[in-house]
């Protein structure tokens, strides 16, 4: 209670109120009462009967323990036990989830807290940064490239950090014990040790709230759960020769295939090709502890040094993946298509399989060019050309049909056995991988066309034209380099490829495949279908991974329900609910591309650290009006060229151009321009990665090297506040997924250290 309050209910009027202020402030001094920030008393060592606390973890017996967000006492924090009036009502709750809470006390400096209700906590209100201290408090500097501030963290909130430590702070608002600080917060977590090679991935992970730990219950589940056998109506596929075809570091194998010529003489030509997926609706049924994990993660995020998986490693590496030489259970489709690789007719069947070899992309195309290992070779004859001679069929149809054939060259950080990355190198793409990638497509095809036979609920994988503005944009730029493109509503798949074929011969190519890229929607997921631009296909949904993707896994349980394949099927809760799970899903698959992708950076900055000051081959992959974003052509890193950095001009961003031009000179930088810039800095927890422009070559003439650098240096001093951007680049669509969202997707992630497209 205030002042007042104390008067009030003591009766102290008049003068005797001045005494009652000298008495409470001497009070405070000597640690008889607490004054709080809200020039509120309380009694010592107390807590009030309701507070905010937040989860710390468990104890020794399993007590669920919690602390006091605010705590001014002197002596030690207090302890709380958090109770649950149900048994595992509070499963859920982590480290760091703050919860209001009645608190009783029981002990000295002991509480028990009954929980009100949970309190979300802003992300803006957090910071993930490498902690130093300060004469027994401490700073924390941000790891977010585009945060320039400073956190001040007082003595009472370092919580045990040490210098260089990651840690997580929460802002807290300013208050008489600290009223001069900047920025003031509080550790809420110490996240690594600053020796930890592992912290690039953890700042990604901690930065883009992506969750890592699975609840004791759905451990529980997974810990009990069995291979089932052929009761239930599971057709016995242990005979037929599937194999799965995957990177050579994959640890969880959700798919396996396998052709052969149809032998039905109504289909000359034919082929009866079987993809066959890891049952994961079996283990993971609706509303059970691993489905909401599954759902709250959305689908698995790939790291160079790590994998979150949606689901614990009992079953994303052991029930679920599809080993060689055991039994496994799988959701198969059989397919049949004619000789021009028209989808004829399906069947999908819960099965039993065994899969008759893991093997590599490498194995299977060297395998195939002539030069088979003792693991392919028993198989080339019976499996692996079949497979070629329907993916020949499949490829074929891919060209006929149209599909966006956008090139997008990706990069794989090669990470040594001390988490330290050592090389960045470009990440094969072979025929097998596409071998593989039309197969999954095909799978993906007869998923969404088979639950529209049942008139059945579907999350379908959709991919919108570009949008009217940007494509209009577009049609603009590229008529000055003589192309054409139709309008919005007559635009195909197959005139960007026209386009594409036109400039692979000309200087411009690099623009025009950079602005053709750019125009590119968002693939997302939705239970409206408006088919898939990019693959030029009218129904296509994601069928073939749900291991690491929930879509997958609720297409699987759709599938279950309308043909009758047993238990484990949609429910009716979950159909009411498709559109916003189709949300969430692509919300979380969004969350997991910016983290691969800034995790990426962070190893790219890390692998240059040691080249500052040296000079890259490069183009410009992106320009803005506070500088350059430039490409690097050895390594595919990125980073910023600032505006100050530039020879000395006056500077207009012509956005319709892209390009930089300068008023004075009339120099200019445009997208995708070659150039030769100098490394200023790599910064590797930040991600940041700034250079300078040392020659922009123009026309793809030749090096020009830049006029006047002591006109630079003075521009540099003009111009020191213009172009201080961490900025990130551009978001630019990603494609490369094993399901064929080659640049046409945009949300196709690369599955990071896997090998994998994805």
């Amino acid at each position: 209670m205030d002042k007042r309050d104390i008067a009030r209910h003591f009766g102290i009027k008049g003068q005797d109120r001045t005494r009652l202020r000298v008495m409470l402030r001497e009070l405070a001094e000597e640690g008889g009462v607490e004054k709080d920030p809200t020039r509120t008393y309380r009694a010592p060592q107390n807590l009030p009967d309701t507070a905010l606390i937040e989860i710390t973890g468990l104890d020794g017996d399993g007590e669920l323990r919690a602390k006091p967000v605010e705590w001014h006492g002197k002596g030690p924090e207090p302890i709380i036990y958090v109770m649950y009036k149900r048994r595992g009502e509070g499963e859920e709750a982590k480290p760091g989830h703050q919860l209001l809470a009645r608190l009783k006390k029981v002990d000295k400096n002991e509480y028990e807290a009954r929980v009100l209700k949970p309190i979300e906590v802003e992300e803006t209100g957090r910071v993930i940064g490498t902690f130093r201290p300060y004469k027994g408090a401490g700073h924390v500097h941000p790891t977010d490239k585009k945060d320039r501030n400073e956190y001040y963290i007082p003595t009472d909130y370092v919580n045990g950090a040490e210098d260089g430590d990651l840690v997580m702070a929460e802002l807290i608002p300013p208050s008489a014990r600290h009223p001069r600080s900047k920025n003031p917060a509080r550790i809420v977590e110490k996240l690594g040790k600053k020796d930890d090679p592992r912290l690039i991935s953890l700042i990604s992970i901690h930065t883009h709230g992506i969750p890592t730990q699975f609840s004791r219950e759905a451990m529980s589940e997974a810990a009990k759960m069995k291979e089932p056998d052929l009761s239930g109506g599971r057709e016995d596929l242990r005979q037929v020769p599937l194999v799965t075809i995957d990177g050579a570091d994959a640890r969880d194998f959700d798919d396996a295939v396998f052709a052969e010529p149809d032998r039905d003489p109504k289909n000359p030509g034919g082929w009866h090709l079987i993809v066959a997926i890891a049952d994961v609706s079996y283990y993971v049924q609706p509303h059970s502890a691993l489905d909401k994990t599954a759902y709250d993660r959305g689908n698995s995020t790939y790291f160079a040094d790590r994998v979150v998986p949606m689901l614990p490693e009992r079953l994303s590496n052991d029930l679920c993946s599809l080993r060689p030489q055991v039994n496994r259970a799988c959701l198969a489709a059989h397919l049949w298509i004619d000789a021009n690789a028209r989808l004829k007719s399906w069947k999908f069947v819960r099965g039993l399989m065994r899969s008759a070899a893991r093997l590599t992309y490498e194995q299977v195309e060297d395998a195939h060019r002539g030069a088979p290992d003792d693991t392919t070779g028993p198989l080339l004859e019976p499996v692996i050309k079949p497979l070629y001679k329907a993916y020949g069929l499949l490829k074929q149809a891919r060209e006929r049909r149209g599909a966006l054939e956008l090139d997008l060259p990706e990069r794989k950080a090669i990470i040594n056995e001390k988490g330290v990355i050592t090389d960045i190198v470009p990440r094969q793409r072979l025929a097998s991988h596409q071998l593989i990638e039309e197969f999954m497509i095909l799978g993906n095809v007869a998923a969404a066309q088979a639950l529209e036979a049942k008139h059945a609920p579907c999350v379908y994988r959709i991919h919108d034209s570009p949008a009217y503005d940007r494509l209009e944009t577009t049609r603009e730029f590229l008529k000055e380099f003589g192309y054409s493109l139709p309008k919005s509503d007559q635009l195909r798949p197959a005139n960007i490829n026209h386009i594409l074929k036109l400039s692979a011969e000309r200087e411009d190519k690099a623009l025009i495949h950079t602005i053709l890229l750019r125009t590119q929607s968002q693939a997302v997921y939705s239970p409206d279908n408006i088919g898939h631009f990019g693959l030029a296909l009218e129904k296509y949904a994601h069928f073939t991974s749900p291991i690491r993707r929930y879509a997958d896994l609720l297409v699987h349980r759709s599938l279950v329900r309308a043909y009758g394949l047993g238990e484990g099927g949609l429910t009716d809760q979950e159909t009411q609910e498709l559109a916003e799970i189709s949300q969430h899903i692509s919300t979380t698959e969004r969350r997991s591309m910016l983290a691969e992708r800034d995790v990426m950076d962070r190893f790219t900055a890390q692998y240059l650290s040691a080249n500052v000051g040296k000079e890259f081959k490069g183009h410009i992959g992106s320009v803005t009006r506070f500088g350059l974003f430039v490409t690097l052509d050895e390594t595919g890193a990125d980073g910023l060229v600032p505006m100050r950095s530039l020879p000395r001009d006056y500077y207009i961003h012509d956005e319709k151009r892209h390009a930089l031009v300068g008023k004075q000179h009339g120099r200019t930088y445009r997208l995708a321009d070659p150039v030769i810039v100098r490394l200023v800095e790599a910064d590797a927890l930040r991600g940041s990665t700034l250079f300078e422009m040392v020659d922009g070559i123009e026309e793809h003439s030749g090096p020009q090297r830049p006029q006047g650098r002591n006109d630079r240096r003075q521009h540099q001093r003009r111009d020191r506040d213009r172009g201080r951007h961490g900025g990130s680049r551009d978001d630019r669509n990603r494609g490369g997924d094993k399901d064929g969202e080659r640049g046409g997707g945009g949300g196709g992630r690369r599955r990071r250290g896997r090998g994998k497209r994805r």
